[in-house]
């Protein structure tokens, strides 16, 4: 689909927000000043982001010329076209995210939890090993983490921990990682050097606030107890810990990383709003289509979304069919490949039933 085919929508409807803009009756109701406001700051960046994507076209249709008459070596050629695509590719990703409407919950900071699934402490260790990674691409884009709760096994691996990651366009980049992983690896363990099987699931929720989730006190059930911890002098001697029950839906969350019962209860509810708030908008996205399970990063934590496959160096996203054999660098943090392709995939099939 190209991209450009709505530059024109976008124009006339700028136009027209413009022209609605300046006619006083309409900007005297404060409420829709509001939204021509917001709707004039997402087209003009649309026109932007059109005119950027059109150099960079042209760009690309300069160099192609000059390689066809030798006024540019084979070397400097390939290192200025990939540059060129490179911007092009960002520049399609850019339109797309703002063409398509409810882009403001992108922006929202996540609740990511990790738990080992089967495959015992080797998938307890893979699961560790995704920790890894995504507090590694924290690191890379700039973003500030928090481990709010982490139960490892004392031997490297993570049963379950919960991490709120910080920072711009966080949700909007890691939703596509929900999902079951699977790790295809010969373990330490393992004296025969047999391949081993294993997975660990992830699920990764937008921070909901007050005003998205009303929670009423009664419906919660609150118990505190003693964190358990390494042993020893890491046992909490008060009851710190906090184990919040939402009754209405039977969701329960705990929290024991924190120093006080505060701090604890503090946490545990933001893990409880952004669980409520999922679940209200999976209800919500059932409503509008009957194929919700088709759909990239649904949530969905029955099925395997991608294999890493350590005697292969290999990566498999088995939702839009992409391998990469530089499995090292993934682990290290280096998704943007990987999700570069599923934001492109997802906004493109969302594009068939736009609206400008």
């Amino acid at each position: 689909m190209d991209i450009l085919s709505f530059k024109d929508k976008v124009l006339e409807k700028l136009n027209d927000v413009e022209k609605k803009l300046s006619d006083t009756n309409v900007t005297s109701d404060l409420e829709q000043l509001q939204h021509l406001g917001k709707e004039h700051n997402r087209l003009s960046s649309l026109k932007e982001l059109f005119e950027k994507l059109e150099n960079a076209i042209e760009d690309r249709k300069a160099l192609e010329e000059l390689k066809q008459t030798n006024e540019i070596d084979e070397e400097e050629y390939n290192m200025m076209i990939e540059e060129t695509e490179k911007n092009i590719k960002k520049y399609n990703i850019e339109v797309l995210s703002l063409l398509i409407p409810g882009r403001e919950i992108n922006e929202r900071n996540i609740i990511m939890e990790i738990r080992a699934g089967t495959g015992g402490e080797e998938a307890a260790l893979f699961a560790s090993d995704l920790m890894r990674m995504y507090l590694r691409y924290a690191e890379n884009n700039g973003w500030k983490h928090e481990i709010i709760e982490l139960s490892d096994t004392g031997i490297g691996g993570t049963k379950n921990a919960v991490i709120k990651i910080k920072g711009k366009g966080v949700f909007g980049r890691l939703k596509y990682e929900s999902g079951v992983h699977r790790v295809q690896r010969i373990p330490v363990t393992e004296s025969g050097g047999r391949i081993h099987t294993s997975t660990a699931t992830v699920a990764v929720l937008p921070e909901a606030t007050d005003v998205d989730v009303k929670i009423d006190d009664k419906d919660l059930r609150i118990d505190t107890y003693r964190a358990g911890g390494a042993g020893g002098q890491h046992v909490n001697k008060t009851e710190s810990a906090v184990r919040i029950v939402h009754i209405p839906t039977g969701i329960v969350v705990t929290c024991q990383n924190e120093r006080s019962q505060h701090q604890n209860k503090e946490a545990a509810m933001s893990i409880l709003r952004a669980k409520l708030y999922e679940e209200a908008l999976r209800k919500q996205q059932e409503q509008l289509t009957s194929q919700r399970r088709s759909q990239i990063g649904t949530g969905e934590r029955s099925e395997k979304i991608r294999t890493y496959n350590f005697p292969q160096n290999r990566v498999t996203d088995h939702r839009i069919g992409f391998t990469s054999y530089r499995l090292n660098y993934i682990l290290e943090g280096d998704l943007d490949e990987i999700i570069d392709k599923l934001m492109e995939w997802d906004l493109t099939k969302k594009l068939e039933n736009l609206k400008i």
